[in-house]
């Protein structure tokens, strides 16, 4: 034993499995003991250490244990597995002793584990081969044998085709079949619709099952019960795929009739198409009932896909043709497309019953269609009462209501952790959660605004408990922190760079030198890197060493122990702080006789709430009796009513195309940007440290991309300046523009917390609101809805400004149409209708006037007849060119969703008119001053 645990040690796998052979069952059991031991040990160890003992102690511990079930378990172990060769050869040479039934019962509850690989099947499949039983055929063992397949596709220099892989392998009947009844496919079952490929899976199963190695009926089968199931969509076209191939025979469709109904009613698009083109088939051999056509019309034309709703109406219009006498049945599910959000399709099925109305024999069937046709909006009106007359009861105007979401409302903070253990928990979460980051780059984990405060709660408690329970919190943190790399090793250059840190990285630079970890050099270096200089400095970096630059000054208070506790630490949940409070801080800190830190003292400035009002003049006033410096410094800024740096409007003043060598134009990448500048702010340059200059500098319109832009860490820029949600959005500008023109993903994400801050949405924040609706991904849209449905809530939105500012995005070709009618079409959904038509009609006069139609405009147009049609239109000035637009020669989804649009302003002037002078003012302000 003592000589197989020493060849273990010394990682000699290969001595390994006749030292096991040598063993007895008493012996086994002794050593076995002993490896359970040594395990526990090398989990502590460093991943050089482990790595060269791990492959000999697996095949050790399996050959050990004399039960399968503990076998099974430890030759699964994930703390015993390595990226290098694998061992299984080693195991099944030291279990060549054991009986036949016992190898089986190994394999059988192997085979039951999780996530087998390549290897595992085989060793498995080797298992049975030796026990001669069965292999059992799990959804693991399915996922390794494709692994394995995969792998075969690649041994020769020449790729194998798959149905020749496939056909080798002695286990494909039996294994294949699972592939249907698994919940999700392997993801090593790559899937490309290619109809005539033989080279994946959906081909190669066909061609099989055309060689009689799989059984073809059973394949059918087994689809449409795959497909009737559901699941992720990738499966379900993977299926689809292998049902189209085998290209289902006449007495297998009508076989599965009910099936193929409940398909075209609610499986994904291509799935309800191919069913739908089998009732197709049916319905031309005569084989389709009319009650099952009728019974999934009613739920096929309630289905969004356009497509699906036509070929559903043309499929009854060819019925109602041969035999008109089915009008009674039909036509009620035909009415259902009456509901549909397109007008063409609504156009098609009103026609359809009105040239089959006749044919209806029961008066109830009329009355349920005049009942659905009442639905349909003014454009139709006309047409619906001349179809059934007085049947049609003029529905009862209902008091719209505009839903929007309840304004926000400010939360306190809560308090730092008053416990060191409360404390060490919190902080070494945060940190571990992150401990891996190395370089972030733009899809890096988000920082919520939670995750700001629970910062901002974790710094504060640090320092306060560094100075109360100094020895009892390091004690906690090098425990709790063990094995963290940079408690080990020290920070990396990357968690003190301004370009990449995160709130996880400045806990980390406080904790690393609480415990000791930093050198005085270091430190002096790494702060100096907090001042962000240059042309090139873009606002996150600027914002970044903001923070780093906090954290190292707190890091040195704690090294002395004096600072009670930190003057910036939020009030509320925005990260503000209110004024009343900071001046208590400062008061303790007079008694104290404790000098503010000045980084601390800074950011405690900038985010106070200052301005006007009783409760403001009054903590003035306190703020000027403490009779400190710092006190009559707060007096002051709280007095301020003047952004931290003034935001300037863009010149662009009309809809219209720009000259060559116009100032939005002059970009390096030669986009058409439409940005805003700021005014500099002397006192931040004179007061504040130098870290934070950066803040107080002009900064003009420059479209920027950074390797660090997004909103994966953007709480904490929120949080710098919580009150001024102008500045920042003008700093963030072209993080929004590179989402709207060029795709940038993840950039809107700070658009929400800026409509919570306490600061007036201006000009800046309308313009970053209209990149946000017009970004190319769902997400970031999402982001920029949220965000329009908070300003509305609270009254600071300007929809007309809003409006405009799209026009003028859309006509610089920095924001598409259909994208933004979709982030619009979304917010009407939630019951915003007002709002959204006060956008739109501002937006669509410029869209309007163009002589070839944008793409998109038809969508746009259809969010605003949808919203005209629910809110009225009383109180909006008709729209300039709607009239004209709706007017044209044509059916197109433009002309006709402009004549639904105008519809509802009834008999009103829809004459052109300029905007007045005043309003440009309004939304466009001075040219920039170059």
């Amino acid at each position: 034993m003592n000589e197989l645990l020493t060849a273990v040690r010394a990682g000699r796998h290969h001595d390994v499995p006749p030292l096991v052979l040598s063993l007895d069952r008493p012996g086994r059991r002794t050593a076995l003991a002993e490896l359970k031991e040594l395990r526990k040990e090398v989990r502590g160890w460093d991943w050089q250490r482990r790595d060269r003992i791990r492959k000999a102690l697996l095949v050790a511990g399996a050959g050990c244990h004399t039960g399968a079930a503990g076998c099974a378990a430890w030759i699964g172990g994930r703390d015993l597995r390595d990226w290098t060769r694998s061992p299984y050869p080693l195991i099944l040479a030291s279990l060549k002793d054991r009986d036949p039934a016992w190898l089986g019962d190994l394999a059988q509850r192997f085979a039951g584990r999780s996530a087998l690989s390549e290897a595992e099947y085989s060793f498995v499949g080797e298992l049975t081969r030796i026990a001669r039983v069965p292999l059992p055929v799990t959804d693991n063992l399915v996922t390794g044998w494709t692994e394995l397949v995969g792998a075969a596709r690649w041994q020769r220099r020449t790729r194998r085709p798959l149905t020749e892989i496939l056909r080798d392998d002695p286990h494909t009947a039996v294994l294949a079949p699972r592939l249907f009844e698994m919940p999700e496919l392997p993801p090593q079952v790559d899937f490309h619709d290619a109809p005539d490929s033989q080279d994946h899976w959906p081909g190669a199963l066909c061609a099989l099952a055309g060689d009689g190695v799989l059984d073809r009926s059973s394949l059918v089968e087994r689809c449409v019960a795959r497909l009737m199931r559901g699941g992720r969509s990738v499966d379900q076209r993977f299926f689809l795929a292998v049902l189209q191939r085998l290209e289902a025979t006449e007495d297998e469709e009508q076989r599965h009739l009910r099936d193929w109904t409940a398909m075209a009613a609610d499986g994904i698009a291509p799935v309800a198409s191919h069913a739908q083109q089998v009732l197709v088939r049916l319905d031309a051999r005569g084989a389709l009932p009319t009650r099952e056509l009728a019974d999934v019309s009613g739920a096929l034309l309630f289905r969004p896909e356009k497509k699906l709703v036509r070929a559903q109406l043309t499929l009854l219009g060819k019925v109602l043709r041969r035999d008109s006498s089915t009008a009674d049945e039909l036509l009620p599910g035909v009415a259902e497309a009456f509901g549909h959000e397109g007008i063409d399709i609504q156009e098609r099925a009103l026609k359809l019953v009105a040239r089959y109305l006749p044919a209806v024999a029961g008066p109830e069937v009329r009355e349920l269609l005049a009942s659905a046709a009442a639905q349909l909006g003014p454009v139709h009106r006309e047409t619906v009462t001349a179809l059934f007359g007085g049947l049609v009861e003029e529905a009862p105007q209902e008091v719209y209501e505009e839903l929007l979401p309840p304004a926000p409302v400010l939360r306190r903070q809560e308090p730092a952790p008053e416990t060191v253990a409360e404390l060490v928990e919190e902080v070494a979460a945060r940190v571990k959660a992150h401990a891996s980051e190395h370089w972030i780059p733009a899809s890096a984990v988000l920082d919520t605004a939670a995750g700001t405060t629970g910062f901002e709660q974790a710094l504060d408690g640090l320092v306060r408990l560094a100075r109360s329970d100094r020895e009892e919190l390091t004690d906690g943190l090098r425990e709790a922190l063990a094995g963290v790399h940079f408690v080990e090793h020290g920070l990396s250059p990357y968690m003190v760079d301004p370009r990449g840190v995160s709130t996880s990285h400045g806990l980390s630079v406080v904790v690393a030198s609480l415990l000791g970890l930093v050198s005085e050099r270091d430190r002096g270096a790494w702060r100096a890197k907090t001042v962000v200089t240059g042309a090139d400095a873009c606002a996150h970096a600027a914002l970044n060493g903001v923070l780093l630059d906090r954290v190292w000054e707190a890091s040195e208070a704690m090294s002395v122990g004096r600072v009670p506790f930190l003057l910036a630490t939020p009030t509320w949940h925005t990260g503000a702080v209110e004024a009343a409070e900071l001046v208590e801080r400062l008061r303790t800190y007079r008694d104290l006789d404790v000098h503010p830190g000045p980084a601390d003292f800074a950011q405690a400035l900038l985010r106070v709430r200052r301005g006007g009002g009783p409760e403001r003049a009054e903590a003035a006033a306190a703020a000027e009796a403490l009779g400190t410096g710092e006190g009559d410094r707060l007096a002051a800024w709280i007095r301020s009513e003047d952004a931290v740096a003034p935001v300037l409007r863009h010149p662009a003043t009309t809809v219209s195309r720009p000259s060559a060598g116009t100032w939005w134009q002059r970009t390096t990448a030669g986009a058409r940007q439409v940005l805003v500048a700021t005014r500099e702010r002397l006192v931040i340059q004179r007061d504040f440290p130098e870290a934070f200059h950066w803040l107080g500098r002009a900064r003009l319109p420059r479209a920027q991309q950074c390797y660090h832009w997004g909103p994966e860490r953007s709480s904490h820029w929120t949080a710098t300046l919580p009150g001024d949600p102008e500045t920042l959005a003008a700093w963030l500008m072209p993080d929004l523009l590179f989402a709207a023109d060029q795709g940038q993903r993840g950039a809107v994400g700070f658009l929400p917390a800026l409509a919570e801050s306490a600061g007036e949405a201006g000009g800046a924040m309308h313009l970053a609101l209209a990149y946000g609706l017009g970004a190319r991904h769902p997400e970031d849209r999402t982001a920029a809805v949220d965000t329009l449905l908070v300003l509305a809530a609270r009254g600071r939105l300007d929809g007309t400004v809003l409006g405009r500012e799209l026009a003028i995005l859309v006509d610089r070709d920095l924001v598409k149409v259909n994208r933004t009618a979709d982030a619009l079409g979304t917010a009407a959904a939630t019951g915003a209708c007002r709002t959204v038509l006060t956008v739109l009609a501002a937006m669509l006069p410029g869209l309007l006037a163009y002589e070839k139609t944008p793409r998109g405009l038809g969508d746009l147009l259809s969010v605003a007849a949808e919203c005209a049609e629910r809110c009225g239109t009383d109180g909006i000035e008709p729209i300039t060119g709607l009239a004209a637009t709706a007017g044209r020669k044509g059916s197109s989804q433009t002309v006709r969703q402009a004549a639904r649009l105008l519809a509802t302003f009834g008999d009103r002037e829809t004459e052109e008119r300029p905007a007045p002078e005043s309003d440009r003012k309004a939304t466009i302000g001075d040219q920039i001053n170059t």
